[in-house]
């Protein structure tokens, strides 16, 4: 059951000014609501805007028109500080290529997003990274560097990095992508499960509608609008 609600996006537009002088419009019309414990997949081909669009649920980037709210509060009245510690403390990204820190350990990669925590979280960011990497079934490979696990072990890092700040959103984006289906499959079966332990709502952006079918609630972006799917991607 969803429970307070964390982002919502009402009639948000995105364009970018090319250098011909032209607009080009990547989103023409997002609504969507998202809560605690919500998944939702959105399914998109190459440049249908998916990037853009995770831009903007994860703060990295504000609409053209329309509003974004996060957690009540219109994106737009965020300075740049309070959106880089929103994302700093609530919101978890995991993406297609792992981006896990070469040389360092994935011990050492959980702990990273705590080094900018204070309090507690600062203190005691070796057991909390090390409880993260258990949860993710990586409890004996603490000391591994990157290049020594399987693509699915790294991922599973990049999942334990996202997660072991509690956000209250983690965004995906094509997290399977560099995976075969069915390590893909089993990684996003273990991120469903954690999230939903957590608390927390998940959003996948994928082209994979195997991927999407592991969602409580689909949509496909195309037109720059997002469309709810029932039968395409159903079990």
């Amino acid at each position: 059951m969803s429970g307070a609600q964390l982002l919502e996006l009402e009639n948000v537009t995105r364009s970018v000014l090319l250098p011909d002088d032209s607009e080009l419009q990547i989103l023409t019309g997002i609504d969507l609501s998202v809560s605690e414990g919500d998944h939702i997949a959105i399914v998109g081909r190459s440049g249908t805007g998916k990037s853009t669009l995770l831009n903007i649920l994860g703060l990295l980037d504000r609409p053209t028109s329309g509003t974004l709210a996060w957690r009540g509060t219109d994106a737009a009245r965020l300075s740049s500080r309070r959106a880089a510690a929103a994302r700093g403390r609530d919101l978890g990204f995991v993406f297609q290529q792992f981006n896990l820190l070469p040389g360092r350990t994935a011990l050492e990669n959980v702990m990273a997003p705590l080094m900018y925590s204070s309090g507690r979280d600062f203190w005691q960011r070796r057991r909390l990274a090390s409880e993260a990497l258990e949860r993710v079934g990586l409890g004996s490979r603490l000391d591994s560097l990157p290049q020594t696990l399987s693509g699915g072990e790294q991922q599973r890092v990049a999942i334990a990095r996202a997660l072991v700040r509690r956000p209250r959103v983690v965004l995906a984006d094509e997290p399977t992508g560099a995976l075969d289906v069915a390590t893909g499959l089993a990684v996003m079966q273990l991120l469903d499960e954690a999230t939903v332990e957590s608390g927390a709502a998940l959003i996948t952006i994928t082209h994979d509608s195997n991927v999407a079918a592991l969602a409580r609630e689909r949509f496909r972006l195309e037109g720059g609008r997002l469309h709810p799917l029932v039968q395409e991607v159903a079990r």
